[in-house]
């Protein structure tokens, strides 16, 4: 089973080039695109401050951050943990573009492009013209936001994956986790011909329609009106 990581940042602002720095890390481990339990979480202290704007995005003040290590003291470990598989977040762009410049910093070798998986353009692509925030996609799905009140790094994994496996074509009957005896994961798959898996119909709203519609006039001689 491919083993996979789905990770998350919150920042101090928004353009690393600017001096913004990473303030929490978060990551789970995937296998077979189904969490195995395994995370890694760290707050990091930026060793500058943090914008009153940026605060009220993700609730973190550098108050918070007192005592905490700095990028240079966990970058070894976050690197243990991702190994060498393919790193899966939502606009991963901005995340890539973070840690790289933390890593250049600490004299650690980029994270390569090709590692990246972006649910964003994921869902761009399945779903063309409508929103495609985590929000969105969680309320989409069906997905439980309610405690989501600040972007959290770490809820706002799990939350991702949820979407992302929900993108790749949901969960399927006979494919789980079991925990062994030391908290090994262990991915086992049967699949029943017999039993489908129910359908879930994903039905737009009328602003979605309305956005979609919108996107469509873009385009020369589009298809999906014809």
């Amino acid at each position: 089973m491919k083993r996979a990581i789905l990770f998350d940042t919150e920042t101090t602002g928004l353009d690393p080039a600017r001096g913004d720095r990473v303030i929490e890390i978060a990551a789970l481990e995937l296998v077979g695109d189904l969490p195995t339990g395994q995370h890694y979480h760290v707050l990091v202290h930026p060793e500058r401050d943090i914008p009153e704007e940026a605060s009220r995005v993700h609730g973190i003040t550098l108050a918070d951050l007192e005592g905490k290590p700095k990028f240079v003291d966990i970058a070894d470990a976050f690197l243990e943990f991702i190994g060498e598989d393919e790193l899966i977040a939502h606009n991963a762009r901005f995340d890539f573009g973070f840690l790289n410049a933390e890593l250049k910093r600490v004299q650690r070798p980029p994270l390569s492009l090709d590692r990246m998986v972006d649910t964003l353009d994921i869902a761009r692509e399945r779903y063309p013209g409508l929103p495609n925030s985590l929000d969105a996609l969680c309320r989409r799905f069906s997905i439980d936001l309610s405690a989501r009140t600040t972007h959290n790094a770490l809820l706002d994994c799990r939350l991702l994956a949820e979407v992302y496996l929900e993108l790749m074509g949901g969960r399927q009957r006979g494919l789980g986790l079991a925990v062994q005896d030391g908290g090994t994961a262990q991915v086992s798959y049967t699949y029943d011909y017999a039993a489908q898996r129910s359908p879930r119909p994903i039905v737009p709203t009328a602003g979605e329609l309305s956005a979609h519609a919108r996107f469509l006039e873009k385009i020369k001689e589009p298809i999906w009106t014809g």
